[in-house]
């Protein structure tokens, strides 16, 4: 914390002495758009190349320049007193800056994320944080946590919460872990997770289940990547057989995204592996399908174009154009066609037997 409140210091003391001087001052943010990061499958996660975006002052830009000051400002104060708000409090705090105030979260989330990536830092380092929280966790794993006031350990079991589970805070790095689990199984969907978590399917197979929700938060990726990594346990994601669902949410988890590439080396999970639908499971297990939209072949055309995820796996490239080709895509949830627990008494078994083919 002291080292980001040193470079906001810095980095405000800079622009007031450029005014003072009669010059007008300039912030350089590096572009965060998949055009601006390469891949390396040895390291495993997107890593920024070197575009950059000058934000100088001027008419034209001075709202954003200013937003851009009351948000370092903020983090200055948060830092300073060792305290916290959440980006859904950022937000409200602007209606009272004026002319400057924000009129839709998306303006002041955007500016927070430019700030992050000016000084390389996570949002949690800039003292803000996620309005929702991580995910959902059930199976064979303790989570070893604190109690904020008393500072006690409190061991949370994940096999207690009946037909509930565990909530995966927004800051997660001082949670330890002690399980028996052989594998991680993150769900894309909360029906799907519900439906193997009503029915103890983890007790079965040894694992620790977590719902990703959609595409997962920072906190779910963080989680996941730390507990992987700590006990050394393979991760795989089962989500829909789609572009959105291989796309936005596999490759977001395994590597990162274009947007928080400053931050992607922590918050992914290189080690993860694809065990959802894929094209030829819609085939072989005569999944009810919808047809591919336009956003869908949108979507794929510039997977190929500009993800270097997919241009650097061909098992990808030829799922997307297999899928282009049949024209459908397919939701997990399908897998009921064949009876409500089709998934775990087959489908899953059937996949689980074969890791080696698991897309990477």
């Amino acid at each position: 914390m002291t080292k980001t409140l040193s470079k906001i210091k810095e980095s405000a003391s800079d622009i007031y002495q450029k005014i003072l001087k009669k010059k007008q001052p300039s912030m350089t943010f590096p572009l965060r758009v998949l055009n601006n990061v390469k891949y390396d499958p040895k390291k495993g996660f997107f890593e920024l190349l070197g575009k950059t975006k000058i934000r100088t002052l001027s008419v034209n830009t001075v709202k954003t320049f200013a937003q851009t000051l009351r948000m370092m400002a903020i983090s200055k104060d948060l830092l300073t007193t060792d305290d916290m708000a959440t980006k859904r409090e950022v937000y409200y705090v602007s209606k009272n800056w004026g002319d400057a105030r924000f009129h839709e979260q998306v303006e002041s989330d955007t500016v927070m994320d430019d700030v992050e990536a000016m000084f390389m830092v996570n949002r949690e380092q800039l003292g803000f944080s996620a309005d929702e929280h991580g995910g959902d966790v059930a199976g064979e794993l303790i989570v070893i946590d604190k109690n904020p006031d008393t500072k006690k350990v409190i061991k949370i079991d994940c096999t207690k919460f009946g037909s509930g589970a565990y909530s995966i805070p927004t800051s997660v790095e001082h949670l330890e872990f002690e399980t028996d689990a052989k594998f991680i199984l993150a769900i894309e969907t909360k029906g799907m997770f519900e439906r193997l978590n009503r029915h103890n399917y983890w007790k079965k197979v040894h694992c620790v289940i977590v719902s990703m929700g959609g595409v997962p938060s920072r906190a779910c990726r963080r989680f996941i990547r730390k507990l992987a990594d700590e006990k050394k346990l393979p991760v795989y994601v089962f989500s829909d057989g789609d572009p959105y669902g291989w796309s936005s949410i596999y490759r977001t988890l395994k590597v990162g995204s274009g947007n928080a590439a400053h931050i992607n080396e922590f918050f992914c999970v290189p080690q993860a592996r694809f065990l959802g639908i894929t094209a030829q499971d819609i085939t072989d297990y005569k999944l009810p399908t919808h047809p591919l939209k336009d956003v869908d072949l949108k979507k794929i055309k510039d997977l190929f174009k500009n993800d270097p995820f997919i241009q650097s796996h061909k098992e990808w490239a030829k799922e997307l154009k297999l899928l282009e080709q049949m024209g459908k895509r397919a939701e997990q949830q399908a897998l009921a066609a064949h009876g409500l627990n089709f998934v775990m008494e087959k489908y899953l078994p059937q996949k689980l037997k074969h890791p080696e083919k698991f897309l990477p």
